[in-house]
């Protein structure tokens, strides 16, 4: 079964974010998409979802740069683990 895929459009429809925040928070690498549409346009998988609502969650306490130090040690220790 094909992976589904969401535009920014999409997950501005389904979380409480506006384009212009999933944009910058993907220009800031906080989130990342998954493929490009032939027309140039981001396409996020479903994990997008569980990291927007982490995101907004740590907010509350921390700033946007150390919650990007977070979710980049993150993926660094699920790529080890994937790789092992």
């Amino acid at each position: 079964m094909p992976e589904r895929l969401f535009r920014i459009g999409d997950l501005v429809r389904y979380t409480p974010f506006s384009r212009q925040t999933i944009h910058n928070y993907t220009i800031m690498g906080l989130i990342r998409e998954s493929k490009w549409t032939q027309g140039g346009h981001r396409l996020y998988d479903e994990s997008v979802f569980e990291t927007l609502r982490k995101i907004d969650e740590l907010k509350k306490k921390m700033t946007l740069t150390e919650i990007k130090e977070i979710l980049s040690t993150e993926r660094n220790s699920v790529r080890l683990a994937d790789a092992s």
